[in-house]
């Protein structure tokens, strides 16, 4: 299922929906569509909208403030784009580059996307150790860094005004 970025009424990333949450928003004249899919439409008896993309909600919610993205395998894939750090094929497993067996944690600068057979060649090393250095340098994405990343590069585009331009 494909997902809708909501939009605060400030124009501020806040989080993903369904593409089916987000006809429910619009619907109930709770959010306004900022931009569609430009091959889908939602049908029904009584309705014929565009899919929306990019949904901006009508009411400002506030929001508590959130100082870092939480980790998780599927974000630190996403950060790096699928991507092995070693080596620049796709990335199916996540590789911990100070080991969980010398004392490395999952957190965002110790974790990095790897191919199987790269994550399986440095074992329980560390990249020196092992002999290979790392393409790109781990980071730690800002939670609407990770948000937007989710999303993928592509729907940057989708953004309005400023967030489009801090997103390229």
């Amino acid at each position: 299922m494909r997902d809708t970025l909501v939009l605060n009424a400030s124009f501020e990333p806040l989080s993903t929906v369904t593409l089916n949450r987000a006809v429910v928003l619009v619907l109930q004249d709770k959010a306004v569509v900022e931009q569609a899919h430009p091959e889908l439409r939602m049908r029904g008896a009584d309705v014929d909208i565009p899919a929306p993309r990019v949904i901006r909600l009508c009411r400002y919610v506030r929001v508590p403030f959130r100082r870092q993205a939480p980790w998780s395998r599927r974000g630190v894939l996403v950060r790096d784009r699928h991507r092995c750090v070693y080596c620049g094929r796709r990335a199916t497993t996540v590789d911990h580059v100070v080991p969980r067996a010398q004392g490395g944690q999952d957190t965002w600068l110790n974790t990095v996307a790897a191919c199987a057979e790269d994550n399986h060649r440095k074992a329980d090393r560390t990249p020196e150790e092992a002999g290979m250095t790392l393409l790109r340098a781990p980071f730690e994405p800002t939670p609407a860094d990770a948000m937007l990343l989710a999303l993928g590069a592509e729907d940057f585009a989708a953004l309005p005004g400023w967030l489009a331009q801090d997103a390229a």
